[in-house]
């Protein structure tokens, strides 16, 4: 019995972890959209504060600008009980005609 328990409770902790991922990710994916209509805008200081706050805590942001190409990646810090994993997410956009790029 204590350890069918036992089972039960780590698969329920690993059933919430793997919805914390799940979240985590549209945060992420979120954010980075969010940051990627506001760098193509050419307003890249609310990108990065939009995208700070949206994001799950504690998450990496990366506006890249590539010519007329936005790219936005945000990436989550590890979760628990998930090896690792990083739950990210990425979102593209062309700049806007007459967009300033810093």
């Amino acid at each position: 019995m204590a350890i069918a328990l036992s089972g039960v409770v780590f698969m329920l902790a690993l059933c919430l972890s793997a919805i914390g991922a799940v979240i985590a990710t549209m945060q992420a994916t979120d954010a980075a959209a969010a940051a990627a209509r506001l760098a193509a805008r050419g307003d890249r200081a609310r990108a990065d504060e939009a995208a700070t706050q949206l994001a799950p805590h504690g998450a990496e942001v990366s506006i890249k600008i590539d010519g007329d190409e936005v790219t936005t990646t945000v990436t989550a810090p590890p979760l628990p009980l998930l090896l690792g994993l990083r739950p990210a997410g990425t979102a593209y956009a062309v700049l806007e005609p007459g967009a300033l790029t810093e």
